[in-house]
């Protein structure tokens, strides 16, 4: 999720855990607990494109990290705070839950979180955008009417348990959402006669209502999507995969490594001479009819032999390109 709804997710858990003994300070060092998974995303300055994109939301999503560095830096915030009536371990237990809430969070996200890191691939239940305000704006909402309280109030515990149960609460209504958007994409798919092999679903930038979805078929993907509003059956948009046009490069380490990341969920186009991996996971940059450009895509660049694969990237234009499109698209087709 964004930074600001991680900081609230972790202030909240911060007050509920230590808020009685250490009043504000639980609020600030929680906050700082749930974005340090976040800061993974220095790799992206130290390595290539690929491995910062396999770095991030690994190691310091997972449960290892949590249990293994909440104890050190339940540690250094004790060694600040010795006045205050928290011990090493209760500053530990605090740390320990604002860093293990984040990549739970995360895992309801598109990209998801390799929580189980190293053991298994991505957890990603795909049912929340990454940034969402009726997820966070009421979780704030009752995080700063708690702020003011004071801090043996016990109306200050109850509205930050308010923020985490309102928060929570959508996180499964988005799940139920996710359940019934998927099964009318599948009648579509049944109802138009199309035979495919697997879908995948998500939803739209910044709600819950309109929903997309991929499709995969024998030779191409379909691409559809749906919102709670719509009074007009699903179509679907076809992209071929186009795979074969890597050629000898779909043996190369890195484009294999890139694959392993979309979760096979991927095209290949070429444009000017330059081949291109499209993940579909996170949809196209607008949602214009003709919009052929993916939200992410690397180019794949050789140069004396060597291999260079390159996001591409995404301009403020195009947000707002999607934005203006986005709600008009949830009211209905």
């Amino acid at each position: 999720m964004d930074s600001l709804t991680q900081i609230v997710l972790g202030a909240a858990v911060g007050e509920v855990v230590l808020g009685k003994k250490v009043g504000n300070k639980a609020m600030l060092f929680g906050a700082i607990a749930g974005t340090i998974p976040d800061l993974d995303v220095v790799a992206r300055y130290i390595f290539d494109t690929v491995t910062a994109t396999e770095i991030h939301r690994g190691f310091s999503h997972s449960i290892f990290f949590s249990d293994l560095f909440a104890p050190i830096f339940g540690w250094l915030v004790w060694q600040l705070n010795k006045k205050d009536r928290a011990s090493w371990i209760d500053w530990s237990w605090l740390m320990f839950w604002g860093l293990f809430t984040h990549p739970i969070l995360d895992a309801f996200t598109t990209w998801g979180t390799q929580l189980f890191w190293p053991f298994s691939n991505r957890l990603a239940f795909q049912s929340i955008f990454v940034i969402d305000p009726l997820y966070t704006l009421p979780f704030l909402i009752c995080l700063i009417l708690a702020l003011f309280q004071n801090r043996t109030s016990l109306k200050r515990l109850k509205l930050a348990r308010l923020g985490l149960i309102l928060s929570s609460s959508y996180l499964v209504l988005t799940l139920l959402l996710k359940g019934v958007a998927f099964q009318q994409f599948k009648n579509a798919l049944v109802t138009q006669n199309i035979v495919y092999k697997d879908v995948n679903t998500r939803p739209a930038p910044f709600n819950t209502v309109l929903w997309m979805a991929n499709v995969d078929t024998d030779d191409a993907y379909l691409l559809g999507e749906y919102s709670f509003f719509d009074s007009q059956p699903i179509s679907f948009k076809q992209y071929p995969k186009q795979h074969d046009l890597l050629g000898g490069l779909a043996e190369h380490d890195k484009v294999k490594r890139l694959i392993a990341i979309t979760e096979g969920w991927y095209t290949v186009t070429e444009k000017d001479g330059k081949l291109y991996i499209n993940d579909l996971r996170f949809g196209l940059i607008s949602m214009d009819a003709t919009e052929d450009q993916f939200a992410f895509s690397y180019q794949l660049s050789q140069n004396n032999g060597e291999l260079t694969i390159t996001e591409m990237p995404k301009y403020r234009k195009d947000a707002k390109r999607l934005l203006a499109a986005l709600w008009q698209r949830m009211s209905g087709n």
